[in-house]
Parts: structure tokens; sequence; C-alpha cells
């Protein structure tokens, strides 16, 4: 393990090698004298900690860089308030995949002008997937006179050094060009999940998928060194992390930068291997570069959990072919056969998209007949949503919404019925879950290795440990337990 460290690490990396793919240093040495800077220029303008609202929308993610910008934050002097008319400074860390998450953000945008005019010195942010959009940038320049600062995806790390600008010289910021892709180790994180953690193992992705903008908002595959990433690891079981999830893009394509030269299915092995009691997650799998080595070290690794989410997007292989996912119906079900032959008790999730552009009425029926035969935990499950910029924009989409509601019901009640049925099989069971907190009073909830929630009866002293649970009622997407 700590060969590993030593060889795959960005601090051991020859310099020339280390440009291509990693913040040097010495720029991150020159963001940190900025954190000083902005910190003395809050500490006479405030005199006391100045307050930030940090909102997140879309994935884990997002949610992952959000921690890291909130970790900068509070290295800079500021403290957390969960009300935007109370901040001195405002950041959307926004989402692009969805068309209606685009006009949600612009709508709370909108709902910020009075704030700010109450509040001139009020500092406001925009960042993350949205803002990597030019169009949207471009939008935000000439009709939100008022945002300060717009960064997409690529820029995280200097956000302190935008700030100091800001506050320095009042001029307004837009870093949105796609002119490094480097990854930023180091960087400060501010967690609030207690005993469960996202560790990022990569950014961005390659495929290409015809509906998607990720790749061009999140740029190409880039892969955290090996070492780093167990460093990472090990820091947080010693702090008491007891769920990790581990995440990407694209996790199945880990590893290939030339300077990695460990798979995703090999890095498993690795965390696995640290000394402690914890859950290893991941999401999400792109199901052309699931592989058997992969699916094998999930069953034989103790402490990862025996849930995959393989997103299969539809099962009509010519929908697939339109969509550029590189597999076919067949492969797809050849995996699942062996994952489950493998391990048995393993919960399979996955996302459907319904009315792709062409699809027709006996296209969707193949995806039903497909959601029947594997038999999902759950699904998460969309209409498709027109992206600007991708392929799938520019096909002909003659079916109406309407239909394709008409459509999404009945693929949900398709599904309602299996995950009945599933839990439904587990009362009478019991299943070891990490206890979380659960707006009921009195009750806590956990999730089983397959990712179901149970709730159960207990006191919030017990949060954050490992209790055993036996179901005793099943709902359609949750189950009610005791504790044994």
């Amino acid at each position: 393990m700590d060969t590993l460290i030593d060889k795959f690490s960005a601090e051991n990396i020859s310099g020339g090698e280390l440009k291509k793919y990693f913040i040097m240093p010495q720029e991150r040495t020159a963001q940190e004298e900025f954190c000083d800077k902005v910190r003395t220029l809050l500490s006479s303008r405030f005199g006391g900690s100045p307050k930030a609202f940090v909102h997140t929308y879309g994935c884990q993610g997002n949610v992952s860089d959000s921690e890291k910008i909130k970790g900068q934050l509070l290295k800079m002097g500021y403290t957390f308030t969960s009300s935007p008319e109370d901040a001195d400074l405002v950041l959307f860390n926004t989402c692009a995949v969805r068309e209606h998450a685009e006009d949600r953000v612009l709508g709370n945008v909108g709902a910020l002008k009075p704030i700010k005019e109450k509040n001139r010195d009020m500092i406001i942010i925009l960042c993350g997937c949205m803002m990597q959009q030019k169009h949207i940038s471009e939008r935000i320049k000439k009709s939100y006179p008022y945002v300060n600062i717009v960064f997409g995806t690529f820029a995280m790390h200097r956000l302190p050094e935008m700030l100091y600008t800001v506050l320095s010289r009042g001029k307004r910021v837009f870093l949105t060009e796609e002119s490094d892709s480097r990854i930023a180790e180091g960087l400060p994180v501010c967690r609030d999940r207690g005993a469960k953690a996202w560790l990022p193992i990569m950014y961005g992705c390659n495929n290409f998928c015809s509906y998607c903008i990720v790749p061009y908002v999140r740029g190409r595959e880039r892969s955290r060194l090996p070492g780093d990433i167990i460093k990472e690891a090990k820091e947080l079981v010693s702090q008491g992390v007891k769920d990790i999830t581990l995440l990407g893009q694209n996790v199945n394509s880990y590893g290939k930068n030339p300077d990695c030269s460990v798979n995703f299915a090999a890095l498993l092995r690795e965390i696995n291997n640290i000394p402690g009691d914890f859950i290893i997650r991941f999401m999400t799998s792109h199901p052309k570069d699931c592989t058997r080595e992969l699916i094998e070290a999930m069953a034989q690794c103790e402490k990862v959990a025996k849930h995959l989410h393989l997103p299969v997007q539809s099962g009509s292989d010519r929908i697939l072919s339109l969509m550029n996912r590189k597999y076919t119906r067949e492969e797809y079900l050849d995996l699942i056969k062996y994952a489950k032959s493998l391990m048995p008790e393993l919960s399979i999730t996955s996302d459907i998209i319904v009315g792709f552009p062409g699809e027709t009425y006996e296209d969707f029926k193949e995806t039903v007949s497909l959601i029947k035969e594997v038999e999902y935990t759950s699904l998460f499950t969309f209409i498709y949503s027109r992206r600007e910029g991708t392929k799938a924009a520019e096909m002909e989409d003659p079916v109406p919404y309407s239909e394709k509601s008409k459509w999404f019901k009945e693929l949900c009640d398709t599904q309602e019925e299996i995950a009945s049925k599933r839990t439904a099989s587990m009362v009478g069971k019991t299943y070891r879950v990490l206890a979380e907190p659960n707006e009921k009073e009195g009750i806590l909830s956990g999730r089983t290795q397959g990712n179901i929630i149970i709730e159960f009866p207990g006191d919030e002293s017990l949060t954050g440990q490992f209790l055993n649970v036996r179901v005793t009622k099943a709902l359609t997407w949750i189950l009610c337990g005791e504790l044994c």
C-alpha cells in the first residue's frame, strides 16, 4: 500500500508529466496567498466573519465540488448561513443535465436582485456545469449585471483569486473557458455529511452519448492518482467516516491516464484493504466499460456494497445506437447475468430515458420488457430533455410530450410493481445499516448494502453507528424496521 502511494501520487511525479494533468504546487501556493489577502480584506471590511450561502444543484459530483468550494470560503474567513437574505456572499453551484434545472437556477438568480439592492456589498457567484455553456455565461453577463463572478468546472481552484479581484477592484470576473482541465489536489474540504463522504476519483467523460451535455461541460476524462485517492480514503476512515462513495462521470474508465497504471477494479481492492469498518460504494458506471474483472472485485471485496448502478437508458438496440451508447441489449443483459451469478443478493439500479428523439412505442416496449427481465431495485426515470449543443438536439422528435408522459407512467407503474415485490420479500430479514438522522422525531434511517432505505425507531445518539435492523413492514420504495 505504501509503495502504491509513493509511486502514484501527484507529489511524486516528475514536473513534465505533472504539468499535463495536475495543478502545480506553486500555483496552489499562489491561491493560498490570495486566501490570506481575501481574509485580510474581509476582516477590515466586516470586522467579524462575513456569512456565505452555498446552494448546490444536480449530482453528487456537484455536491463534492461544493465541499471544496466551502472549504476555500472557510479558509478565507467566511462562516455559513442557511438563508441568502442573511448572506454577504451567495454562491450557486449549477447543473446543466436537465432543462428545468437551468430554468430553476435562473429564476433563483432573478430572486437575488432585490436582496442585493438592499445589500450592495453582497457578492453573487454562479459556477458549475451550467456556467460552462457559452450561451448561458453570455446570458448571465448581459442580463444579470449584479452577478459578480461566473466560473465553470475547470476554475474552482482559482476562487480565492477571483474573489480578491472583486473585493479589491470591484471588477466582474468570468472564467468559463476550457483552458485548464488539470486536477487540483490539496484543496481544503468542508464536509457536512457526518459518517458519510463523497470521494471523487476522476473527472470528465469521453463517451459523448448523443443526449448528454456532460463531456462538453466537464471535459475529457482525467483520473486522480491512486496514491492520492487511497491517502484521502485513509484520512476519511481515521476521521470516523463509515460510508465512502467513489465518484466519477464514468468510474469504470478510471485509470486511463498514461501515468496511472491502476484500473478501477484494482483501485477497489486497494481501498478495500484499508483497515477499518466501512462501506465502499461507487457511481456512476457505464455498461460498455463494466468488465467481468470489476464484477469479480465487487464480489470478492467484503467492504464493497453489493449494489451496482448501471444505467441502461433504453432496452432497444436501435435507440441505444442513436444514443451512441456502444453496447447492445444482449451485452448488457450478459453483464447482469454474470453479476447475479457471483452475487445473488446484488441490488441493481439504473437510469432510463423515455421518449428519446425517434423512439417509437415499440422501442419503448422493449425497455419495459428489459426492466421486467432485470427486476431492478429502483430506477431513475426521465422524459427526454433537449440539451443545446448535443447531437440528439438536432434529431427529429415527432412524438408529442403528452404521449411520452403516458409511456413514462406505464414505465413507472411497471417498476413500482417490481419494487413492491422486492421490498415485500425483505420483511422479516435483518440488515446491517449505518444509522442516519431522519426528519421524523424519534426515527432513524439507514441504507442497506443494496441502497434501500429502512426507517426505524431509535435515539439520535445512535447516528453514525452500524446497527442491525429487522424489517417489519414493506412499502413500495422504503422499509420499516426495528432494532435487533
